[in-house]
């Protein structure tokens, strides 16, 4: 997706083991993608000897997610089975700096020479270890390293900050949505990070934006868990959302989405995916909006093995305007909205014709709440 942009057997701290059951393995078992190496139970790539080159830190999510931790994992499986690379991934027990920080350290003694921390929980335990390990580059998603009272932003030379323009591909979905002709519509999130958050507002922007045009005004339930979790309580109310006439939900939140899409095939509901393509996961997924977890790192990667890292040091957003945003259109089951249609759309964003509001004001302060964004023909209600 992006054009021109210059991831564990031995553990430590609070740290899993991964099985067979919790990774995106590739087919089989002891396979031998590359001369001299082997794929093991977990799906990692290892050398004959046990050793590896490329770690992976889970956040919340597990490597089995359909999202944004399978997405980041398999752009580092991709890479390595192209260019003849190793990799391991470790998923810390529990979700907190120290445990973040343990896996790490943990990775690094085990022998990696990168690791890839996908999501914004992992901005202080990055802050932390990359100046103890100058020697080790680390590609941060979803973040920018900062301390822990947010009062210093450092990005080493050894290390790459990327964030996505999710409200871009967020707006993307609810105007679609809209225009599609579906009037009640749902947010369905997860834990509200800066990413989430910014997937929210696209989406209530792009679906007010529809509206307007099409002389309209729609409804829209938002709402967000404290977790990634698939649970009970959250396929209970997504499916009241449904019975009580919402259309489409947008599930933006890891396994969050495999409730929403849970209670959408028992109540004849639509749901739109996040991160990845995730129309296989359900009939009910009419699209995806999707960002370039695997092509960015695989350019992270290919930059540490081929421009000596040229990237560390920056902090870098992809959105339209690098391709690292998208729905896929030949997946998707609009009826209404048609490839011309996101063609012009696409163009508009990726040219800064359309910009819109994110997480944050312009001054950086937090914009606290959908109904903040001022948008006039779109109901929000909070939940």
């Amino acid at each position: 997706m992006i054009a021109g942009l210059a991831a564990c057997t031995s553990t430590g701290g609070n740290t899993e083991t991964p099985d067979a059951g919790n990774s995106a393995s590739p087919a089989g078992n002891s396979e031998t993608p590359g001369g001299g190496t082997v794929t093991d139970s977990a799906g990692s790539i290892l050398n004959e000897d046990g050793t590896f080159e490329i770690a992976m830190i889970t956040d919340k999510g597990d490597i089995n997610d359909k999202s944004f931790n399978q997405g980041t994992w398999e752009g580092i499986l991709d890479y390595c089975q192209t260019n003849g690379k190793t990799c391991k991934y470790y998923k810390p027990v529990d979700a907190t700096t120290d445990d973040y920080v343990a896996a790490m350290e943990q990775a690094i003694k085990d022998g990696a020479k990168v690791v890839v921390t996908p999501g914004f929980l992992f901005e202080e335990p990055v802050y932390i270890v990359q100046e103890n390990h100058p020697d080790v580059k680390f590609v941060l998603i979803d973040g920018n390293p900062h301390n822990a009272d947010y009062s210093d932003y450092k990005t080493a030379d050894n290390t790459v900050g990327i964030l996505f323009s999710e409200e871009q591909v967020g707006y993307l979905a609810g105007y679609a949505a809209v225009k599609d002709g579906y009037t009640k519509l749902g947010f369905f999130g997860g834990q509200p990070v800066p990413a989430v958050i910014r997937y929210g507002y696209g989406y209530v922007q792009g679906a007010n934006d529809a509206a307007k045009e099409m002389g309209i005004t729609v409804d829209m339930r938002y709402f967000n868990t404290d977790s990634f979790d698939a649970t009970p309580e959250a396929q209970t109310r997504a499916a009241s959302w449904y019975t009580a006439g919402t259309e489409i939900i947008f599930g933006c939140g890891g396994s969050v989405g495999n409730s929403v899409m849970a209670a959408a095939e028992q109540n004849n509901g639509l749901v739109i995916g996040v991160d990845v393509d995730q129309s296989s996961e359900s009939d009910t997924v009419v699209s995806s909006a999707m960002k370039g977890l695997s092509s960015a790192v695989e350019q992270m990667l290919d930059s540490y093995y081929n421009d000596n890292f040229s990237v560390g040091g920056q902090n870098l957003t992809l959105g339209a305007a690098e391709n690292a945003v998208q729905l896929p259109m030949a997946t998707s089951k609009w009826k209404n909205f048609t490839q011309e249609d996101y063609d012009a759309l696409f163009a508009k964003l990726a040219s800064g014709e359309i910009t819109l509001q994110k997480d944050t004001d312009a001054d950086g302060n937090a914009i606290a709440s959908p109904v903040d964004l001022g948008c006039t023909n779109v109901n929000v209600t909070v939940e």
